[in-house]
């Protein structure tokens, strides 16, 4: 049979395994400068592009879609290639997804600590950025695709049918989920509100950890740790039903999320249902790739690639058990919002993502530029200082759960809460956000030894090229069964139904999950006494968006008696209608502000942003200073409204033509509120006369940013009082 020659394009490989080791350490970095926020919340004071709400999502989007990102795609490149006898369908596709990445890259690095953020967890990229990131994986899908097309290897090993699901599932997630209202270049409203957003939003939440930092790091793992180890994958057959079962029950399990909130039961069930079966192909996945290694322990003990993979693969498990855990509700009541599920993630990203990811770069390196890794040793010390980085890291926010959860929920012999201040649960955990550091630190010291380790491996090596390589043209496939063979193996040779079928799987869970919630009208019950947001609290909203605080408050109580105390009456669906985007939150460093509105005097919460720690003795909260310096941008305020009217708030014309003068009347009343305080009368009159002296524009405090951000946070929960939520709601049941 004739054999064709052609070349593997490594150049593309090289980029993106480069890009990985960068993006790494500045994604860990902005991370362990957050952990040692929670301990010195001031160390970046006065800076609001370094201020915690703000470097939060940069961190999460820097090491998921920048670290992460970059690794799947130089496993995907290097892998396909070889799996598919091709080289990769277009080189222009190639680098397109290269530098269209790194372009998506540096503008989330730019606009997330400027304050442009949709809020949205592992989303909060706006709109422009998003069409750019949709079009980039497009590209990246239409490249997989179309080498396989022109393969020469006739069946689809596994991890190409990974590598398939999640370019179609990512897709689909994106896109649902980031339906949203421009109104300037880089500001946007969801499609959705209330707890339709929270719905799509953790469907795609879930997801995204599923369907990025899951499904093609199983394809890598089907790929390397075979092909490091020298040995076959364990069980094609259980590979086949760990495939089909994931990527089936995977889609449905979001709502676990939401479990307790306002979401209809019905969905919160159906979460837990299938976040429990989720174990087992989760599990039949981590049993594949610990026993491919069979009869490979004696090089375990020294190949520190192995070491990595053994321990990533580990992690997979103990975080995949531990999520279909946390789904059962008895658990989800205690570790929801609290530090365990700092833990819980983090156990997944640093194990499974980091050390998956170290382990295929030790291996990869050392190929593409055809030389030996400089220092095993080295390599070795990487993988036991970021081993015990991880268990440092995790151990001590395990228990930080644990206290949280256990002194929100104490009560003292009369009924009431032992620890109604919530300062106290702070302060507490405080030495084990000490250990956290202390192990984020091991494990970002262990990526720089990695760092210089390839660093001093490409120096002794070779320039990379692209690899020579030849193998038989494919045959004509046909279309039909041959005799004896088995369905799955038909399939693997047909992409396109293969993919076809992939997609099938994974849109049945997100159309009975999504579809009721859009289009069934008493899906949210209607609480008459609920309106929307007057323009200055819509300002302040957006403030608030901004500066990031949903990253550690709440605005969901839930219906515990501990809660209820703390906090007030728990949340009705019907109280969020008007919220686009919904700000439930995820964690609590910070209380609740579900009801936070009247509980403080319109001073409080100035001198809180000012200096909480002068409110608050002992709080860990960052002082939002420029808040109280900066004017507020009404310039926008009319579009916005516009914007809100055409997804449903019942703004009327009139009240869109008077937004200017109803924010300076709301805005004059909180600044008359202010003068009850003699410090800050005191304080505004000399920066007045200091202004007229010095012929600076003085900014009236009804016209600071401030002034909005209170004008909001004393709306919250004041719309409705708990008598008139139970008849209500007994008139929509």
């Amino acid at each position: 049979m004739e054999v064709e020659q052609f070349h593997y394009d490594n150049k593309i490989v090289k980029k993106f395994t480069m890009a990985t080791l960068f993006w790494g350490i500045v994604g860990m970095s902005v991370g362990l400068l957050l952990a040692f926020m929670f301990l010195f919340p001031n160390i970046t004071d006065g800076i609001p592009w370094l201020s915690f709400g703000r470097l939060r999502p940069l961190h999460t989007n820097a090491v998921i879609f920048a670290f992460v990102g970059n690794a799947i795609f130089a496993g995907v490149y290097y892998s396909t290639q070889r799996l598919l006898k091709a080289r990769m369908y277009s080189d222009f596709l190639s680098n397109f997804n290269f530098w269209g990445w790194q372009a998506i890259i540096v503008a989330a690095a730019i606009t997330l600590p400027m304050g442009f953020t949709s809020s949205k967890e592992y989303a909060e990229l706006e709109w422009p950025i998003d069409i750019a990131i949709a079009l980039v994986w497009v590209a990246f899908g239409a490249n997989l695709i179309g080498t396989m097309i022109k393969r020469r290897q006739r069946h689809l090993y596994v991890a190409i049918w990974f590598y398939l699901a999640t370019f179609v599932t990512v897709a689909v997630l994106h896109i649902v989920n980031n339906i949203e209202i421009p109104v300037t270049a880089l500001k946007s409203y969801s499609f959705y509100s209330g707890v339709q957003d929270a719905l799509v939003q953790w469907w795609y939440g879930h997801n995204a950890v599923a369907f990025f930092l899951t499904t093609p790091f199983l394809g890598l793992m089907y790929y390397f740790v075979p092909k490091a180890a020298n040995r076959p994958v364990y069980s094609y057959r259980l590979s086949i039903i760990h495939f089909w079962s994931l990527i089936f029950i995977y889609i449905w399990a979001g709502p676990h999320h939401l479990l307790y909130s306002t979401l209809p039961d019905w969905a919160q069930n159906l979460g837990v249902a299938f976040s429990v079966m989720l174990l087992f192909p989760s599990w039949g996945g981590m049993i594949n790739g610990l026993l491919t290694l069979r009869g490979a322990w004696d090089k375990v003990r020294t190949n520190p690639v192995l070491k990595f993979f053994v321990v990533a693969i580990t992690g997979y498990g103990m975080a995949t058990f531990e999520g279909p855990m946390l789904s059962l509700k008895n658990v989800n009541a205690i570790a929801h919002f609290s530090d365990w599920i700092i833990a819980h993630v983090h156990v997944g990203a640093l194990a499974w993502n980091g050390f998956l990811t170290f382990g295929m770069v030790y291996w990869l390196v050392p190929r593409l530029f055809k030389t030996k890794l400089y220092s095993t040793k080295l390599a070795n010390a990487h993988f036991w200082i970021g081993t015990l980085g991880i268990i440092i890291y995790a151990l001590p926010m395990y228990v930080a759960g644990f206290v949280q959860a256990s002194m929100w929920k104490q009560f003292n012999p009369d009924g009431t809460l032992t620890y109604g201040n919530f300062l106290e649960t702070v302060t507490s955990i405080i030495p084990m956000y000490w250990m956290r550091a202390i192990g984020g630190t091991l494990y970002i010291v262990g990526a720089f030894i990695l760092l210089y380790n390839i660093v001093k491996t490409v120096r002794q090596g070779s320039e990379v090229e692209d690899e020579l390589a030849e193998a038989a043209p494919l045959q004509k496939v046909t279309r039909k069964r041959t005799a004896g063979e088995a369905y799955h193996s038909w399939l693997e040779r047909r992409p396109v139904k293969l993919t076809i079928f992939a997609t099938i799987a994974i849109l049945i869970g997100g159309i009975v999950q999504i579809v009721p919630s859009l289009m069934v009208d008493e899906y949210v019950p209607v609480i008459s006494s609920v309106k929307p947001y007057t323009p200055l609290e819509l300002e302040g909203r957006d403030i608030y968006i901004r500066e990031g605080c949903v990253s550690c408050h709440s605005q969901m109580i839930r219906p515990f008696r501990s809660e209820v105390e703390r906090y007030g009456e728990y949340s009705k669906a019907g109280e969020y209608v008007y919220d686009y985007p919904f700000l439930w939150g995820s964690k609590r460093t910070g209380p609740d502000l579900m009801r936070v509105g009247g509980k403080y005097s319109d001073n409080w919460h100035l001198n809180h942003m000012y200096d909480p720690q002068s409110t608050s003795a002992g709080s860990i909260m960052p002082a939002y200073k420029w808040l109280i310096t900066d004017e507020l941008d009404k310039g926008d305020t009319e579009s916005k409204m516009e914007a809100l009217r055409t997804l449903g708030v019942p703004y009327t014309q009139e009240e869109i033509d008077n937004a200017q003068q109803w924010m300076t009347e709301q805005g004059t009343q909180i600044e008359k509120n202010l003068y009850a305080d003699p410090d800050f009368v005191e304080t505004y009159e000399a920066e007045k006369e200091f202004a007229a002296k010095n012929g600076k524009e003085f900014v009236e405090m009804r016209n600071r940013e401030i002034v909005a951000l209170i004008a909001y946070l004393q709306r919250l929960g004041t719309d409705i009082k708990a008598k008139d939520v139970e008849v209500s709601n007994t008139k929509n049941n």
